[in-house]
């Protein structure tokens, strides 16, 4: 396992550790990424947000898991084709967004946050988010 590795499993325990206003680190982040854009923010205006935060720890799992193997699981390709501009249209610019949002969550939930923590999470999420926006265009056949 490389240093990055070890350097994003540390952090990663500790952010789900931990709550602050009694907000779970997933929940600061809906939070945070919610305030990014009126867009956005309409998008998910009438969602279960508990729901949603759950959905967002499973599929959080798989692009680990699809870092860690370099393999999109059915589920990942499932959620892949239900953001797609055919589904729920989730913009491939708006994983960008979301991956400034996961990180500003992360500086505020890891006592420990800094560049080596920010680039570790910034590695390990990289090909996850690459493969859900080529997926934004690119159906399954």
């Amino acid at each position: 396992m490389s240093d990055f590795e070890n350097i994003f499993d540390a952090s990663y325990e500790r952010v789900l550790g931990k709550e602050i206003n009694a907000q779970s680190f997933f929940d600061a982040f809906y939070v945070n990424f919610v305030s990014k854009s009126d867009a956005i923010a309409h998008t998910f205006a009438n969602t279960d947000m508990a729901k949603q935060k759950r959905l967002l720890e499973k599929s959080f799992y798989k692009l680990l898991t699809f870092y860690a193997t370099n393999n999109a699981t059915d589920y990942l390709e499932k959620i892949a084709i239900q953001h797609n501009y055919q589904h729920l249209n989730i913009l491939p610019e708006w994983y960008d967004i979301w991956l400034e949002a996961l990180i500003e969550t992360v500086a505020q939930y890891d006592d420990t946050f800094s560049d080596d923590v920010e680039l570790a999470w910034r590695l390990v999420l990289a090909s996850g988010i690459t493969y859900m926006k080529f997926k934004y265009n690119h159906v399954a056949s």
